[in-house]
């Protein structure tokens, strides 16, 4: 599995969580990061993403203001802050890498096996 995730786990609304990312067997440092989820039923969706450089980052307009995504000081780390948690944020949540920025998840060429958050009310 060349990403690993990790950090997730239960939290009432309200409540903060932080995802970690971990590269393994291979340097991602000039790659964009980012992270997806989903959640039972839906399709995976654009959460947020970071450049190589760190200066540039996106999110969904869902977690803007909420949520935090950073590269750690080692190239293969990346890191996703999440504040003021809300029931909806409830997914499972993958770590993603590739050369290329893209909002939808098929265009990302690497993955981690995902760790689950759940938000209760």
């Amino acid at each position: 599995v060349p990403l690993v995730e990790s950090g997730g786990g239960l939290v009432q609304a309200g409540g903060s969580l932080r995802l970690s990312c971990a590269a393994s067997g291979r340097a991602y440092g000039n790659y964009y990061m980012a992270w997806f989820r989903q959640a039972p039923g839906k399709e995976r969706e654009f959460v947020a993403a970071i450049s190589w450089t760190g200066r540039n980052t996106n999110y969904a307009d869902s977690v803007k203001g909420r949520f935090a995504i950073s590269r750690g000081n080692a190239e293969n780390t990346a890191y996703l802050q999440m504040n003021s948690l809300k029931p909806e944020d409830t997914a499972v949540y993958y770590c993603a890498a590739d050369p290329q920025f893209s909002y939808y998840h098929t265009q990302w060429g690497y993955w981690g096996q995902g760790t689950q958050v759940t938000v209760s009310s």
